[in-house]
């Protein structure tokens, strides 16, 4: 403020001097005109908010506001000294003495931003720098990053790449613009460490090629934090993200149909089965955007059920003509959030998908109109290993479930399957095959016996994040510096992300005719071990290897688990239909009539008391054609 009444009244003085030719000491009318000067300038100064601007990150914004600034203070002093006049004074002052005042205003904030924020510090720190950056992208995000960092000694901006060929060559506030190609010629030259992604509207094509042309250039690569923070120049190290698994993957993700999504949804009272659990918590979230009347959360997890209880009510706080209202931290709404009644009735029910009397006494309580059944034993090894347990809550559980849905006149039933119930080699994939029969054959009845539930199952590969997924496990083996472990070079997977899959579940239930198993297009098989690959790649680090012996992380073999596959399968037939949906199939697969597959599954419930590990594996190879598995259920199977 001090700086900028110096400013003032040096620009009077030589507004007067410049137009008189007369270079004599401050007095007489340059007082009148200063005093002026000062009263004007700085209560605009103060209202459009310059001192309140960090100018070490000066932007847009801040440019912007001097203009507004200039304009006003013009027009007023302009009309003042020209227009109206003031004796004495020469009429060309209204003019002169803005021009030189925002001049000068001007440079001293440059100033301060490359000299005393900038260039200065960048040279003396040159060296000092732990991390030498690109950033991809010239266009605005990428500027208010760059201006963002330019006082952080942890990292040093040295160039932007940009696929406009009118900026490369160029430079943008005194940074070089490299064109898109050679990108790794340029990182060895540049010995840069990290490529920071500022390219909020590309889409995820884009973004792809991007990554995959920086896969082996040893560079850690990050995306830019939230714009907000970037444009308050708060930007830290630790603000940018690594890339997120849809990234790496380069996976398309189609929007959502808003008709299917909503269709069972809205005004309605849903039930969650498994609603602690990856996909079931993500049912939930998704579930509540779309304004259900009640929704009803079951798991037998007391820890698992409790996280997601809390998580939607601190989400769902307000309701306004039908959309959701979710809460910022710290807002009063979430503060006060226990001390009102939520637009959404969120009902948790500790509760066993196996215990049918109590599940009749939720289901008649709260008369459903629609249940996803999540709730499932899913970790392969873990169930090979507990092979009972894992049948009676696969396969019973969906049983009672399924039972209790008819019984109540549910309208919607869909059953969460998964890939590994096609032609399985695990108790647990051949346990969902079970599920799956179960429903199908409930449906027929349905149909048949003139029933008004709606019975449908939704089959999926491995979704990203969840528990168990190699996504995260990778990621804490990068970070503690290896091994990352891997059951076999040749390993493929499909791959969605949880909320995806999550949206795709709800719109299958929405297509529903009765009995339809719908089939997810999971797009490509990934091979696991180039996943691995590539998350050490853009770690910034190197795989170690015979090639590279002094490389970073070292990949491990260790042999397929019991029951493991090298890849999965989507389908047991070969004739997918398409739906409403292009992510969406719809499989006509055999199954077992109610007559038939109810004395099966009594006696393999006989097999279970007897803890008959050699007849449990007898029972599941006769209900599940294809079933082949690879070790044999141990001797006597775990009573838990």
């Amino acid at each position: 403020m001090y700086c900028d009444a110096i400013i003032c009244a040096f620009s009077v003085w030589l507004a007067f001097g410049l137009r008189l030719d007369e270079w004599g000491p401050f007095q007489g009318k340059l007082w009148i005109v200063f005093i002026a000067a000062i009263g004007l300038s700085f209560p605009l100064f103060i209202f459009f908010g310059l001192y309140r601007a960090i100018f070490r990150y000066i932007g847009s914004a801040a440019l912007a506001s001097m203009a507004r600034v200039f304009i006003t203070y013009t027009f007023v002093f302009f009309f003042i000294f020209t227009l109206i006049g003031v004796d004495g004074v020469p009429r060309s002052i209204g003019v002169i003495q803005p021009i030189l005042l925002f001049v000068g205003i001007g440079a001293s904030r440059y100033f301060v931003r490359y000299w005393l924020g900038g260039v200065n510090n960048v040279q003396k720190s040159f060296h000092r720098a732990q991390s030498v950056a690109l950033i991809y992208g010239a266009g605005s995000a990428g500027r208010q990053l760059a201006a963002g960092l330019s006082s952080n000694k942890e990292m040093l901006v040295k160039g932007f790449i940009d696929d406009d060929l009118n900026l490369q060559g160029h430079t943008v506030n005194g940074i070089s613009v490299y064109p898109n190609h050679d990108l790794l010629g340029l990182v060895q030259r540049l010995d840069i460490t990290d490529v920071l992604l500022a390219l909020p509207s590309a889409n995820q094509t884009r973004k792809s090629e991007i990554i995959y042309s920086l896969s082996e250039a040893g560079v850690r690569v990050r995306t830019l934090p939230a714009l907000n923070d970037v444009a308050s120049g708060r930007v830290r190290i630790s603000d940018l993200h690594d890339l997120d698994m849809n990234d790496l993957l380069g996976r398309k993700v189609v929007p959502p149909n808003i008709d299917l999504l909503e269709k069972n949804i809205r005004n309605k009272v849903i039930l969650v089965t498994g609603a602690g659990g990856s996909i079931g918590s993500e049912l939930c979230r998704q579930i509540i955007k779309f304004s259900p009347k009640s929704l009803i959360l079951i798991d037998n997890s007391e820890h698992s059920l409790y996280l997601i209880y809390e998580e939607l009510k601190r989400g769902v706080v307000g309701l306004e003509n039908g959309d959701l209202i979710e809460a910022q931290e710290g807002s009063d709404d979430l503060t006060s959030l226990y001390d009102r009644d939520l637009p959404i009735q969120l009902i948790p029910s500790l509760a066993s998908v196996r215990d049918r009397d109590l599940l009749l006494k939720i289901f008649q309580a709260h008369r459903p109109d629609a249940v996803f059944h999540a709730a499932a034993y899913k970790h392969v090894p873990l169930v090979e290993q507990n092979p009972a347990e894992g049948i009676r809550n696969n396969v019973y559980g969906t049983f009672t479930c399924a039972q209790v849905s008819l019984e109540c006149s549910v309208p919607h039933f869909t059953l969460v399957s998964t890939d590994k119930a096609v032609r399985p080699t695990n108790v647990m994939g051949a346990s969902k095959r079970i599920a799956e029969l179960v429903l199908q054959a409930m449906a027929d009845i349905a149909v048949k016996g003139d029933h008004s539930t709606n019975f449908s199952m939704v089959r999926f590969g491995n979704v990203l994040g969840s528990s168990g997924s190699v996504a995260p496990l990778f990621s804490a083996q990068i970070q503690a510096g290896g091994p990352i472990t891997l059951t076999h070079a040749e390993v493929t997977r499909y791959f969605m992300t949880i909320p995806e899959a999550a949206q795709l579940v709800i719109q299958s239930s929405a297509m529903a005719l009765g009995g339809d198993v719908f089939v997810l297009d999971m797009g490509e098989p990934v091979r696991i071990y180039d996943l691995a690959v590539k998350m050490v790649y853009l770690s910034g680090l190197l795989v170690k290897d015979d090639d590279k012996p002094h490389g970073d992380i070292e990949i491990q073999i260790t042999g397929l688990r019991p029951g493991e596959k090298l890849y999965e399968e989507l389908l047991i037939g070969d004739n997918p239909q398409p739906t409403a949906h292009p992510k969406i199939m719809k499989a006509h697969e055999e199954f077992l009539s109610w007559g038939d597959l109810l004395p099966e599954l009594e006696k393999l419930n006989l097999a279970l008391d007897a803890n008959d590990a050699k007849l449990i594996a007898n029972m599941l190879k006769k209900l599940v054609p294809g079933y082949t598995p690879k070790d044999n259920i141990p001797n006597k199977a775990i009573v838990t």
